[in-house]
């Protein structure tokens, strides 16, 4: 599979944290930036072995943009530089060391099932934003 051209982020679409923050998202990015695809997509499964992500690696958000793959706090902060209002600000965590930042999203992803609950299936879009889900 091609990488996409518009930036597109991968989420585990049976997660209730991942799928609230998602909405977050598209609630604060109204110039439609984003396109969005599960984990569990077919597009999800092949951008990630596009990129060498196997899936006990990522827990939860990757955002693929520029031919890059982004993971973890990398790719949460640089979502937040796209957002509307204040949110931008939020990039300057970047500063942080690495392994602070990507150890606080990891013990979040670790347990996000258990403080926010799961799906059986993945979110279906209205139809004003299906166009901005791809898979």
């Amino acid at each position: 599979m091609s990488v996409p051209d518009a930036p597109l982020i991968l989420f585990d679409g049976v997660c209730n944290l991942c799928n609230a923050s998602i909405q977050f998202i598209i609630d604060r990015d109204r110039k439609g930036f984003f396109r969005f695809a599960s984990l569990q997509s077919d597009i999800g499964f092949s951008l990630r072995r596009s990129f060498d992500l196997a899936s006990d690696e990522v827990d939860s958000v990757i955002l693929i943009m520029g031919g890059r793959a982004f993971t973890h706090s990398d790719a949460a902060l640089t979502i937040t530089k796209y957002l509307d209002g204040a949110w931008p600000a939020l990039f300057g965590l970047i500063v942080l060391p690495r392994f602070i930042r990507d150890g606080v999203y990891r013990y979040i992803a670790r347990n996000r099932y258990k403080w926010f609950g799961k799906r059986e299936n993945c979110r279906i879009p209205t139809p004003e934003l299906r166009a901005r889900f791809l898979g």
